[in-house]
């Protein structure tokens, strides 16, 4: 993790504290917050430019996370996390992380990279939406996040160029969804 200018002690207490950061995944750049942090996420639609209703997805902390608020008897998430994928489960709790998604549903991804240990050790679900204007081309270099983007975050971390391909989207009945 030597691209990031921070320690990784600070990283993870701004992961558990709400900033919104820009960050790398295994896929594209992904902008988010602690998912518990109902403002932080209501600025991070509004940076995006994207409708409140629509949902998000979340890093989650851990497998064990996973099983314990979502239903993953359909969904072998050993198969696909970590790595390129975001699982659409079903909640066990409708009101769970209602702030992220409205649905029944909630899109979980376990990116394969170090960001995502960070997020492991804070022990939070943390957004993870690409970071572009809502229906925009994600970014995979830093340098093609928006200027206005970067100017309303509270951190950008800088990773490099990335694969540029949006997760493959796995339904909670194991259809696969390229994008």
């Amino acid at each position: 993790m030597d691209y990031y200018e921070y320690p990784e002690e600070e990283l993870i207490e701004m992961i558990k504290s709400g900033k919104v950061i820009i960050y790398p995944t295994d896929t594209v750049y992904g902008i988010g917050c602690n998912a518990l942090n109902e403002s932080s996420v209501a600025r991070i639609k509004l940076i995006k430019a994207r409708e409140k209703e629509k949902p998000l997805s979340v890093i989650a902390p851990s497998k064990e996370w996973i099983k314990e608020n979502l239903i993953t008897d359909k969904v072998d998430i050993d198969k696909y996390l970590p790595g390129p994928y975001t699982l659409v489960l079903w909640k066990k709790d409708k009101t769970f992380l209602y702030n992220v998604s409205q649905s029944d549903t909630l899109g979980i991804r376990i990116p394969d990279n170090d960001f995502t240990k960070l997020v492991a050790k804070a022990g939070v679900p943390f957004i993870t939406t690409s970071v572009n204007l809502s229906g925009e081309k994600p970014a995979s270099s830093f340098f093609e996040i928006k200027t206005e983007i970067l100017e309303s975050v509270d951190i950008a971390l800088d990773g490099g160029t990335l694969a540029g391909t949006p997760s493959t989207i796995i339904m909670p009945n194991g259809e696969e969804l390229k994008r």
